[in-house]
């Protein structure tokens, strides 16, 4: 096995093609470390984004609660009247089991 003089100069000097490609290496290791800042920046704003919106639960839930009894037809009242009727007819008193018993006696 010979070895000539000049495959060992190229061996020490890197040629075009290596220039080359150790530049794009570099020029993607860059991009890459922007993408992981931009995606850790985007992963900060989506978390406040969903704390912030985490904060507005309780008054969503509140005008639920408010929507849903305003949306409740108007004949509810008028059958919780009745049935307060109805049970007085048959001979229930709506007063509380202590003040009938005070009654009573």
């Amino acid at each position: 096995m010979s070895t000539t003089p000049g495959a060992k100069s190229r061996s020490t000097t890197p040629t075009v093609f290596e220039q080359q490609r150790a530049e794009l290496v570099r020029e993607i290791a860059v991009g890459m470390e922007q993408v992981l800042q931009n995606m850790n920046r985007l992963n900060r704003n989506l978390e406040s984004i969903i704390s912030v919106g985490n904060e507005f639960g309780s008054v969503e839930a509140l005008w639920s609660r408010f929507e849903n009894f305003m949306s409740r037809p108007a004949e509810e009242p008028e059958a919780s009247d009745r049935r307060k009727e109805e049970g007085q007819a048959e001979g229930q008193s709506e007063l509380p089991d202590e003040e009938m018993k005070n009654a009573e006696a």
